[in-house]
């Protein structure tokens, strides 16, 4: 699956062919895909990519620079979504989007709260009901019932699993 992030951002632009890590240090491991639906994954994983080309430690990329990181950052983003619209699930879609808005947020704010509201996102994709929860992130900062939807629907040892990958890639 991370394969084809990597190819096809080779496809898609030179530049972004330079940056990507040589094949022996990709870390090739899903972090949030394995809590949703599989056919959502491949999309799920290009948008988290993007996110750790902006906030963390890419598992496949290696930027040179912090212009370049958001670039390939923003495209990682847009082709993961247009992944997702390909399925023709648009409340997917809107859930993915509020998601990297409310990231965004968040990581403005100096506040924490993306790990679960990353792990409640994969794991309710496109079933609604998380309005409450971010909005209880969003405006208090308090990420604990983004945490319970998620272990909810994806049970605890994932979302652990998932958590823990993620506070080492994004720190």
């Amino acid at each position: 699956m991370l394969d084809s992030i990597t190819a096809e951002a080779s496809a898609e632009s030179a530049l972004w062919a330079e940056v990507i890590r040589p094949a022996g240090e990709h870390e090739r491991v899903p972090v949030f895909s394995p809590l949703g639906p599989p056919g959502q994954a491949l999309g799920l994983e290009t948008i988290y990519e993007g996110y750790l080309v902006h906030y963390g430690r890419s598992r496949l990329f290696a930027p040179t620079d912090r212009d370049a990181a958001l670039l390939l950052g923003d495209y990682l983003y847009a082709h993961g979504l247009v992944r997702v619209a390909e399925t023709g699930d648009v409340a997917a879609v809107s859930d993915l989007a509020e998601l990297i808005s409310l990231c965004a947020q968040s990581r403005a704010d100096g506040r924490d709260g993306d790990g679960p509201a990353w792990a409640a996102t994969a794991a309710v994709l496109g079933r609604g009901g998380l309005e409450l929860p971010r909005s209880a992130l969003r405006e208090q900062g308090d990420a604990s019932l983004l945490d319970a939807a998620a272990r909810h629907a994806a049970g605890d040892d994932a979302v652990d699993r998932a958590l823990g990958t993620h506070a080492r890639l994004v720190g």
